[in-house]
């Protein structure tokens, strides 16, 4: 199967609607967008068009409504996103992804805690092989 095109912003913002809400016509879509979003009914309707011709999402008719469904899971999407940014960014090293993301974003202790969890796990799996 070829590589879907990537998302834009703007289609990722709708595209998690579209994953949060599960099936969805375009107005309750439009409607759970954040206050103060400033997107039009029309525009929404684009995005979401795109997302179907792009293989994201599925549309079926209801009546005379369209109704949208997930066509692709959203870790599918997080994985080939981040995929894609590591090899730009990168140059498809994921340890100084890593090191970016541990220097320059905030961590609760409780984030630190499952790190580190996760790092143990991972380590123990080495171990065991």
């Amino acid at each position: 199967m070829p590589p879907r095109p990537g998302l834009s912003k703007a289609e990722l913002e709708i595209a998690r609607i579209v994953w949060e809400l599960k099936n969805a016509g375009v107005r309750q879509i439009f409607e759970a967008l954040p206050a103060g979003r400033d997107i039009d009914f029309t525009t929404v309707q684009t995005y979401l068009r795109r997302l179907e011709e792009k293989g994201y999402l599925n549309a079926k008719l209801d009546g005379r409504n369209r109704v949208y469904s997930p066509k692709v899971r959203p870790q599918t999407v997080i994985r080939e996103t981040v995929g894609e940014m590591v090899d730009l960014l990168f140059g498809g090293e994921t340890l100084p992804l890593m090191k970016h993301l541990v220097e320059e974003r905030r961590f609760s202790p409780d984030d630190i805690d499952q790190l580190r969890q996760l790092l143990d796990r991972l380590e123990g799996g080495r171990d065991e092989k």
